[in-house]
């Protein structure tokens, strides 16, 4: 059975790169070790990480110990930041079967899809990296 909930590969990846960060606040990562320990593709991971530097939650240094770090305490970074640096702003969905079959007044799924969403937004909103931080990644 597929999920009903779907999140992109790249927010996915940019909220568990985010994470990992938070881990190891006492230098820069390499990307290469974040793709290793994320066991993603390099190249995907680099401009999932772009994003969130364009969003000022990254920052990268170059060179033989460069890599990236977080520009906050993970404290100060709630996963709606990370999210919505790669997917934009959250919003209500709308219809899921993409073709609304009825008159949209009422909706065949009632308000359970709004209150879902209600629900992950608040929590996306009021969770924070910080949260995260005693994780443990393959590599540690």
């Amino acid at each position: 059975m597929s999920g009903l909930i779907k999140i992109s590969d790249a927010a996915s990846l940019g909220l568990h790169a985010a994470v990992l960060l938070a881990t190891r606040r006492d230098s820069f990562v390499p990307t290469v070790r974040i793709a290793e320990d994320l066991r993603v593709s390099q190249a995907h991971l680099a401009k999932v990480l772009q994003w969130l530097a364009r969003a000022g939650l990254v920052r990268s240094v170059r060179g033989p110990h460069g890599g990236f770090t977080l520009t906050r305490d993970p404290s100060a970074i709630s996963l709606a930041q990370v999210f919505e640096a790669i997917e934009g702003p959250l919003s209500p969905s709308g219809c899921l079967l993409g073709r609304p079959a009825c008159d949209g007044t009422t909706c065949i799924f009632g308000d359970v899809i709004a209150r879902v969403e209600a629900e992950l937004m608040r929590y996306l909103s009021t969770t924070t990296l910080a949260q995260f931080a005693g994780m443990r990644f393959s590599s540690d």
